[in-house]
């Protein structure tokens, strides 16, 4: 960002320049993100307390819903699976019980669910405050392609996490808590490993829904295009389809493919994407006399 005292310009909903302040110096800069972190960080509190009110009810029908055989996953699963004739895709059986194993498990348990908890759901408020800071520093032409970024980011998220939370996590779960090397060995795992898996693989997925976000990014600096993206297509499917089998352990196909097909359809909207902003990008850079970068 600038660090002059210059005033600068941003356009409104009506594609009119209007001026909405003077750049700020470096110290004033860092005032600013220290304010905008603050009211992000009291935003995550602020929810964080309201899950660790309702914990119990949120540990019986949220957390610990994918440990139980009626989850809503599992019956559309078997309906599924009956439906196409593979009766092996209904889940009748859960083979594990969940333990704490030290005195103060289950209250760090309370603490940290409820603290991830408070991070997805001021997710949005978050990244508006980090977004209302960078987005000053950007150019008009910028600021003005980066319109509603607020909401798409939000919105891939949710998807991400909602995907992550009844599509991925369920599979997992489903697979390893029934993996048995021996009949003569109980599953019974601590509640902070089971805990652990699913925040993991519900935010990881919850990450992985901003690849359009990412490209958009990549493409307005020049460092990728869609014509590199089709190219490697046939790679990409391949990395798809390897990622799908890491996260959803189980060698059933159908698993597989239930992850590997949103991932796909992901990156074919991320083309698109890529496409538009290459072609406004190269239009800014014919319209300014500066060097096309291939």
């Amino acid at each position: 960002m600038p660090l002059d005292q210059t005033p600068y310009y941003d356009y409104d909903d009506d594609g009119k320049e209007e001026e909405v302040g003077k750049e700020m110096s470096f110290l004033d800069h860092l005032e600013e993100l220290r304010w905008h972190l603050i009211r992000a960080a009291v935003a995550i509190v602020f929810f964080m307390i309201f899950a660790f009110i309702y914990i119990e009810e949120i540990y019986e029908t949220v957390i610990l819903g994918p440990s139980k055989v009626d989850f809503w996953t599992y019956r559309m699963m078997c309906k599924l699976g009956t439906a196409v004739g593979a009766p092996g895709l209904c889940v009748d059986k859960l083979q594990f019980s969940l333990m704490s194993r030290e005195v103060s498990g289950q209250f760090i348990m309370a603490f940290t669910s409820a603290a991830i908890i408070g991070l997805v759901f001021a997710f949005p408020y978050v990244f508006w405050e980090i977004w209302r800071f960078v987005k000053p520093g950007l150019k008009p032409s910028e600021s003005k392609s980066a319109r509603g970024a607020v909401f798409y980011v939000t919105f891939l998220f949710f998807s991400g996490v909602a995907f992550g939370y009844f599509i991925v996590s369920p599979l997992a779960i489903n697979f390893l808590v029934n993996f048995q090397i021996s009949k003569s060995i109980e599953n019974q795992f601590d509640i902070g490993s089971y805990i652990s898996l699913l925040a993991t693989l519900t935010l990881a997925c919850g990450v992985a829904f901003q690849l359009p976000v990412a490209i958009f990014v990549l493409t307005k600096i020049g460092v990728i295009g869609p014509q590199f993206m089709r190219t490697y297509r046939k790679h990409a499917v391949v990395v798809i389809l390897i990622v799908s089998a890491v996260i959803t352990p189980s060698p059933d196909v159908t698993s597989q493919l239930l992850v590997a097909f949103p991932l796909y359809i992901l990156y074919e909207i991320s083309i698109v994407i890529s496409a538009r902003e290459e072609k406004r990008r190269l239009a800014e850079l014919a319209a300014e006399g500066g060097e096309i970068k291939d």
